[in-house]
């Protein structure tokens, strides 16, 4: 029977958090520094995964939203002190010579500086609108619209996207160790199977097969490949991570932190990935990580699998955790006047509104940036100077992710959550039937297997936030203190923004 022939709906793109985040760098001063600041400056501290988001695009778009103000900042304060320069002498002159016309003079120029701040100010917002709506709504890739940042920090944060380690601040290890991947839904350590005893021979002379010898790594690697095609979640992003606290990294090796004086690498030989499987280490653990986004990433879910196999029984050790849409903010470029009269008198009213403040406020403004990026760069300074002098411990591992920091549960919706409950819960019957495949395919007996399957399919997860000060209820839902679902305000698992 042939496939039905039916009408194709309108579509979330691919990349909408990625377009809504960069068109927000534009349209948000705070949000362009603060991505300006985390992903292309020096620093020590490793970048958090940022699940769904094209992390060059972003670079790119906040350091041009960057510039833009500066540029406009400067001109403002140029403005601003001839202006004074100009007008005060001629009024004082005014006042003292009894000369009432040059009061007109001192009039005009500040009203000539005000025209220009408020030139100023109308084409700096306009150019921002322009760009932030051709990135939300254009054909072209967001990174193409905007102009490319330093080599290396590109090609640090492509690196990134394919990252197979992460290292995590030592203060995540008691709450949320699996940093960028939002607010726990779920921990457990799934029901033991024997994985001991082999399996009758089919042919039914009761005889028993060979069992043939395998690994964590082998069953890892069996469940990453046959993920996808198991659990019908196309897309999912299936990777092997060594997961390392952040003052553990330098035990790991040159290959994970080449130098001391700099940030951790994010990607290092598979081997070592492996051996974190194999045998943890101090603070050094590897997982595989499954992630699926949403419709158009609005939300995204993960499961974290560690296999531990101790003869003669297997276990897996399993956390759910979920990003939820968003914040509402970064919706605004959707509510932006396109053209015809309601543009033109939006801009109007904004540089009206703003050319004053701006124009007065310019110096400082400066002052205070210049005056935190000196700050910035003397903390660095200290911190390698007793890095390598003192050789102070220090912890590189990463505090949060820009994706999981901009999400607000109470942005989501039925749609995300329901889609949400149905992804993890395929997850969770895939690493089950792989699981069964795998024994099978290794002469092991299954009884074992079956009767645990029993109890680990009792396990249900509620996607509605951080578990917090909660506990696990019945069939493994979230219960929260006054109600399912976290307080608003968003995940609480971030520990705020690390310095270098």
């Amino acid at each position: 029977m042939g496939a039905r022939q039916l009408p194709a709906l309108a579509q979330y793109r691919t990349d909408a958090v990625t377009r809504h985040l960069c068109a927000g760098a534009h349209l948000d001063e705070g949000f362009a520094r603060e991505v300006d600041v985390e992903l292309t400056e020096d620093r020590l501290r490793a970048t958090g995964l940022s699940l769904g988001i094209d992390l060059v695009a972003l670079a790119r778009h906040g350091r041009a939203a960057v510039r833009r103000i500066d540029v406009r900042d400067r001109r403002l304060a140029w403005i601003c002190g001839a202006g004074v320069w100009a007008a005060v002498p001629v009024l004082l002159y005014a006042l003292v010579s009894g000369v009432w016309g040059l009061v007109y003079t001192a009039a005009g120029i500040v009203l000539l500086a005000y025209a220009s701040a408020w030139w100023l100010v109308h084409q700096a917002e306009s150019r921002a609108r322009t760009v932030a709506l051709a990135v939300e709504h254009g054909a072209e890739r967001p990174a193409d619209l905007a102009p490319a940042v330093e080599p290396e920090v590109e090609r640090r944060l492509l690196e990134q996207k394919r990252a197979n380690v992460v290292p995590y601040t030592a203060s995540a290890e008691r709450t949320n160790p699996f940093v960028g991947s939002g607010s726990k839904l779920k921990e457990m350590v799934w029901q033991p199977i024997d994985v001991s005893r082999p399996a009758d021979d089919p042919a039914g002379n009761g005889a028993k097969l060979a069992i043939k010898p395998f690994d964590a790594v082998d069953l890892h690697t069996y469940v990453a490949r046959e993920m996808e095609h198991i659990a019908g979640l196309k897309g999912l992003q299936v990777r092997n991570r060594l997961y390392v606290i952040g003052n553990h990294v330098p035990y790991v090796g040159a290959e994970l932190l080449p130098d001391r004086l700099s940030r951790p690498l994010a990607q290092i030989p598979k081997q070592l990935v492996q051996a974190g499987l194999m045998q943890s280490g101090a603070g050094m653990r590897t997982y595989l990580s499954l992630v699926r986004a949403g419709e158009g990433g609005r939300a995204i879910v993960s499961m974290h699998l560690r296999a531990r196999l101790h003869h003669p029984s297997l276990t897996w050790e399993v956390s759910a955790y979920g990003i939820p849409p968003l914040q509402a903010r970064f919706d605004r470029v959707n509510h932006l006047p396109v053209d015809g009269f309601e543009r033109w008198w939006s801009l109007v009213s904004h540089a009206t509104a703003a050319a004053g403040p701006a124009l007065l406020g310019a110096a400082s403004r400066i002052s205070r940036r210049s005056s935190a990026r000196r700050r910035r760069v003397r903390a660095l300074e200290k911190l390698r100077r007793e890095i390598d002098k003192r050789h102070l411990l220090y912890d590189y591992g990463a505090v949060d992710s820009i994706r999981e920091r901009v999400a607000d549960w109470q942005q989501l919706g039925y749609t995300e959550r329901t889609d949400s409950q149905d992804f993890l819960q395929r997850l969770q019957q895939g690493v089950l039937i792989a699981t069964e495949r795998f024994l099978k395919d290794h002469n092991i007996d299954t009884s074992s297997y079956d009767q645990a399957q029993q109890v680990i399919n009792t396990h249900t997860y509620t996607f509605q936030g951080s578990v917090q000060a909660g506990v696990i209820g019945d069939n493994g839902t979230v219960n929260h203190h006054g109600g399912q679902g976290a307080p608003p305000g968003g995940p609480q698992g971030g520990q705020g923004r690390g310095a270098p």
